[in-house]
This record gives structure tokens, C-alpha cells and sequence, in this order.
């Protein structure tokens, strides 16, 4: 069976925001068994899941990737949308708009440390939606 669930998240200021819970409260019944993909809608912000104990991982990870695909590169065309649009879709395509989590025993089976992170990439981001699908 496959059950579709659509989220709308609230906006986030530019960074990497721990959203399990609210993906957590968005299924309304968890199969026994089975698997849980989280997908974004979008193609300026990502999914991944990483440590969810220490808020340094999160700013670490904003220095690290800003320093990897910088905003005011000269070459770039795409800049309509300010400069922060082109460096946003490459950072969403380096970590990507999905993870997937096996269900075990009627929950999803992160590690002790781990969260569902929303990774934003834009200075001034509207809302963010999301498909939750489980598989059972």
C-alpha cells in the first residue's frame, strides 16, 4: 500500500532547521513496517538527515557549503532572482530533495543522533512543501 501525505512547512530563514517532528505529526497512522520517503517540492532547498544533537553541525554545514558554491560568482548567468538563486540550486542538487527511512515497528528508524533537516538555501524563502509516502 502507498499513502501520500502533503506538508506544508512554514518559512525558514536561510540555513539547516531540524523538521522531524513536524514530519513526525504529519502521518496520521505509521504502517508496522514499511518505508518512509521525504521529498521537497523545490529546487533552492534540500533534505538530508544528520546529526540532530549539537545546533554546530548546522552552522558548520551553512560555513562549509557557502565556502564550497559561493554567491557573486562573475561566471554565473542565472541571477534573476538575486544571487543567492543559482548557489541555492546547486547546493539542493550536491545534497538533493529526498531521503528515505525504514519503518520498524510502527516508527521510522533513525539513529539515536539523527533528525530529517530541511536544508534552506535562500535569504528571504517562502514556504516549503513536502510529500511524505510510505510504503508498507
Amino acid at each position: 500500500m502507498i499513502v501520500h501525505y502533503h506538508v506544508a512547512l512554514p518559512a525558514f530563514s536561510r540555513g539547516y532547521h531540524l523538521i522531524t517532528d513536524q514530519v513526525m505529526r504529519s502521518v496520521e497512522v505509521w504502517p508496522d513496517q514499511g518505508l518512509l520517503n521525504v521529498f521537497i517540492k523545490h529546487t533552492s532547498a534540500a533534505i538530508c538527515i544528520n546529526e540532530n544533537a549539537d545546533p554546530t553541525v548546522r552552522t558548520d554545514f551553512e560555513k562549509i557549503f557557502n565556502m564550497v558554491v559561493p554567491e557573486n560568482l562573475p561566471f554565473l548567468d542565472h541571477d534573476m532572482e538575486g544571487p543567492d538563486d543559482m548557489p541555492a540550486h546547486i547546493k539542493t542538487a550536491m545534497i538533493g530533495t529526498n531521503v528515505t527511512i525504514p519503518i520498524v515497528n510502527g516508527r521510522p528508524e533513525l539513529g539515536t543522533w539523527q533528525g530529517i533537516f530541511l536544508c534552506e538555501f535562500r535569504n528571504r524563502a517562502g514556504s516549503r512543501k513536502l510529500v511524505l509516502t510510505i510504503y508498507s
